[in-house]
This record gives structure tokens, C-alpha cells and sequence, in this order.
């Protein structure tokens, strides 16, 4: 068996392959936006894709589920309270996906959202790892303010926070302290707010140091964890949206980007003066002239989630880099 964690460092997101050696066969949990990394992965070990688990319609980031379904084949799983609109098999508290001598048990972790899950991995009949989505992080579990105007079910935070309680008690903290702990974020995310930069800890080591899982009553919990929690980009509805329906194929997207090519005085007259321009180059080039009422945002970094917290879903916007690629 082989757990393979794949790391996207702009949007502090982690997903996994869960690969079994002996029949070459990989369940995928959470892809990021691009499939790629996952196909290079199922070829370098001559393997094939069967399954796609998703925790929860994600808010920070869209999934590429829809894609690798629609590629591979893979059966795509996901807790019926999702109200997924692509093919789908319900996959919820007490349903199991085998793979060789590895056993995924969905287990009903609602919080961060109604619809979450996480996954139990079995080997051998024993406890090894679980995937904990948004509802359990490394020092930290998942804030329970986003679904209140999104998904198939909506949700107070109050409520929610409350049920992030009850399921940390009476499902997480049940498992084995020796269980791995694999979430689907890392510190950086704006989906908790004091998240540890361990790419995976242990039940065990949680147990002691993540302050969620402490000897709290419910009330403080709540308090704790509704406040001060990171500001909410204006995409992350758009994005609960895009994958509770599946999201078009990358590469299509990435090609139905319109360009312009260099920027020359011709290009620049031609361009909408309403229209917000975003600068994308270095800051010091940047400061030695710029377009007129274009702004600077450098690319890499937390690029994504700026430009997602500044320009709105559906709102034009011109893109400028130092090259064209």
C-alpha cells in the first residue's frame, strides 16, 4: 500500500492516492484543479484510476473529479447530502470501498459543512489513516462559516460549530491514537485560522496539541471557533457551486483564456477603460511603470487567492505578466 500526498503550496491544499501494489489500483481523494499530477502518478506505477472521493464541495478551490471521471472512468464518491449533480455513488456513515486488502470507510463528520465526510483507511483489518477533509486539521479543525448562503444544504455558523464539536468527540477522537492523520489543508489556508505547517500528524499527537480536541464544554468551542476566523474571498460560493456540478476539463479552460499578446501603445488603446487591469509582475518592475489605474498583485505566492478576494466571479479583467506564458 502507498499513500501519496500532493501539495498545490499557492492554495495550502493537500490530496492523496491511495494505491494498492498488488492490484495497481489507485482511489484518488480531493484532486486539485488539474489532473495531471495524478495521471503522471498512475503511470509511473503502472497503474489505473478507479475512484474519486470527495470530503465536501470545497469552497478554496475547484476539484478536477468531474474530469477524471469523465477520462478514466473512475467511479466518483461523495456523502448523498452533497446534492451532486454528476455522476456519483452516495458514499456516507458506515459504506465501505474495498481495494485489495485496504477497506474506506466513509464516516458522517458534519461542521465545517453538512456534507462532509472523512475516510477510514483499514489495512489488514487494522487502523492505519485517516483523510479528514476540512474537518480536522494539524492544530486546528475546520471553520463552520461557509455554508451559511451555499451548497445543497445551508447552515448557520452556531450550528454548525456545534456539530464540528460532536463529530470531533464522538467519531475522531474514537479512532486510534496510531491513526495518520491526512487533511486537505495546511497552514496558509483561509479554511481555519491556526493551522500548524505539519503535513500530517497522528490521533495520537492531536489528541494533546490540537486545541479542538481539548477538554472544552460546547459553549467556549463555539465561541472559539466562530471568532476571528480569516476573511471570506468572494469566490468561494462560485466555487461550492462549480463542485457540487463538476467542474469543464482544465485544459478547455485554460484555452478558452483569450490573449492579447504584447502590450504596445496599438494594444493598449484598444483596450476597455472599464475594465480592472491586474499586473502580475515583480514589484520592483512593477514601481518603474505601470499601466494607468492597474493594480499589482505578483504572481505566485497566495496569487489565487488575492485575485479571488479583489476581483468578483463574472467580473472582467485584464491579465498582465512579463512574458506570455
Amino acid at each position: 500500500m502507498q499513500i501519496k500526498q500532493f501539495e498545490d503550496k499557492n492554495l495550502s491544499h493537500y490530496s492523496y492516492a491511495i494505491l494498492s501494489d498488488c492490484e495497481k489500483k489507485v482511489i484518488l481523494i480531493d484532486p486539485a484543479r488539474n489532473p495531471q499530477p495524478y495521471y503522471d502518478y498512475v503511470k509511473e506505477n503502472n497503474a489505473i484510476i478507479i475512484g474519486i472521493i470527495e470530503t465536501h464541495p470545497h469552497a478554496d478551490f475547484v476539484s478536477s473529479h468531474l474530469e477524471i471521471h469523465q477520462t478514466t472512468g473512475a467511479t466518483i464518491y461523495c456523502s448523498k447530502l452533497v446534492g451532486a449533480t454528476y455522476p456519483h455513488q452516495p458514499y456516507d456513515e458506515g459504506e465501505q470501498i474495498e481495494l485489495g486488502k485496504i477497506t474506506l470507510s466513509a464516516i458522517q463528520t458534519p461542521g465545517h459543512s453538512p456534507d462532509s465526510i472523512c475516510i477510514l483507511l483499514t489495512h489488514d483489518n487494522k487502523q492505519k489513516a485517516v483523510f479528514t477533509g476540512d474537518t480536522l486539521f494539524i492544530g486546528d479543525c475546520g471553520r463552520p462559516d461557509l455554508r451559511e448562503n451555499a451548497g445543497n444544504i445551508t447552515a448557520t455558523r452556531e450550528s454548525l460549530a456545534k456539530d464540528m464539536y460532536y463529530s470531533l468527540r464522538e467519531k475522531i477522537l474514537l479512532l486510534d491514537n496510531t491513526v495518520e492523520v491526512y487533511p486537505a489543508h495546511g497552514a496558509g489556508t483561509l479554511c481555519g485560522k491556526v493551522l500548524s505547517d505539519a503535513h500530517r500528524s497522528t490521533i495520537g499527537a492531536e489528541r494533546i496539541g490540537n486545541w479542538s480536541l481539548q477538554n472544552i464544554t460546547l459553549q467556549n468551542f463555539v465561541k472559539e471557533l466562530i471568532t476571528e476566523q480569516p476573511f471570506v474571498p468572494k469566490y468561494f460560493e462560485l466555487d461550492v457551486a462549480i463542485n457540487r456540478k463538476g467542474a469543464a476539463a482544465f485544459a478547455t479552460c485554460m484555452a478558452a483564456v483569450k490573449r492579447m499578446g504584447i502590450l504596445d501603445v496599438t494594444a493598449y488603446e484598444k483596450l476597455d477603460k472599464n475594465v480592472v487591469i491586474v499586473d502580475t509582475r515583480q514589484e520592483n518592475i512593477y514601481k518603474k511603470g505601470h499601466l494607468p489605474n492597474s493594480f499589482n498583485i505578483m504572481i505566485g505566492g497566495k496569487f489565487e487567492t488575492w485575485l479571488g478576494s479583489i476581483i468578483a466571479p463574472n467580473e472582467a479583467f485584464y491579465l498582465i505578466g512579463e512574458t506570455e506564458n
